[in-house]
């Protein structure tokens, strides 16, 4: 196998011990600028002109397609209270990835506006408070390593939905509870155990077993784009990494990703945050 490499950016970026700006930091050409008129929910926004945005970078609290329980799902409400909060009835500028609708009509953008002198990145704050974690489209990745960094200290501190046992980072060596979770976005911490190779699909594998552990996939014409950043799958296996993506289920759990970012690998594992059973 050639050597895909792995360098995440997740520091904070700073100039002269100076904050940057937001719109620095996730350095988007400049967009659009919209009127919103409320908040659909934690990561949709409707403008004035009869459009939605949905934020792009962010997986904001929400029940699974097909729940039915009787109780309000764990910091949905919430996110959206503090979504609407930002935005509701705000002039704000939007900034578009290579692609700017997705096929259901909803404008992609990262979200910026001003308030009180000071620029805020939608995006940014929500993760900061814990109210949405980082999640990228297949295409569309852009800003997401600063984005990881805010999220990785509002998990240490425990901010927000990082305090519900809903959201904690599952366990890849049990494949049996990561399958009760199939059509829901997880973080999932392991230990790799091999690296397999298919005509279409590179596969990381998480034990001996193929057929039934939890296994990543990433199709081959994303490699470019892996070497681009860093990773180097050869050298993932004995080492814990940590991955985030829709759970879904074929020969096992699985999760397909196509971004660099949606990989970390770990120095040591997260026993605190992670499902215990």
């Amino acid at each position: 196998m050639r050597n895909w490499a792995l360098r995440i950016s997740v520091g904070l970026v700073l100039c002269g011990g100076a904050p940057v700006a937001s719109a620095e930091i996730c350095a988007l050409p400049p967009g659009e600028r919209a009127v919103v008129s409320s908040a659909v929910d934690g990561e949709t926004l409707a403008l004035d002109d009869g459009r939605e945005v949905r934020l792009l970078g962010v997986q904001a609290p929400a029940p699974p397609p097909d729940w039915e329980g009787p109780d309000p799902w764990p910091f949905a409400a919430q996110a959206k209270q503090a979504l609407a909060a930002q935005v509701e009835g705000a002039t704000v500028e939007l900034r578009f990835d290579t692609r700017r609708q997705d096929r259901h009509g909803h404008v992609l953008a990262h979200v910026f506006l001003d308030r009180d002198g000071k620029q805020v990145w939608v995006q940014e704050a929500l993760v900061a408070k814990g109210l949405a974690r980082v999640a990228a489209l297949p295409d569309l990745g852009a800003c997401l390593g600063h984005l990881l960094a805010v999220e990785a200290r509002a998990r240490t501190d425990r901010r927000g939905l990082w305090h519900s046992l809903t959201y904690q980072v599952r366990d890849a060596h049990d494949p049996k509870r990561l399958g009760h979770l199939r059509h829901t976005y997880q973080l999932v911490e392991g230990t790799v155990h091999g690296i397999g190779e298919g005509r279409k699909l590179v596969y990381v594998n998480f034990a001996e077993d193929w057929r039934s552990d939890f296994t990543v996939t990433i199709t081959r014409k994303r490699l470019p784009v892996m070497e681009a950043a860093g990773l180097d799958l050869a050298s993932l296996p004995g080492k814990r990494i940590r991955v985030r993506g829709w759970v879904e289920w074929w020969n096992g759990p699985m999760i397909a990703i196509s971004h660099p970012e949606e990989i970390e690998v770990l120095d040591a594992p997260s026993s605190s945050s992670l499902d215990a059973g």
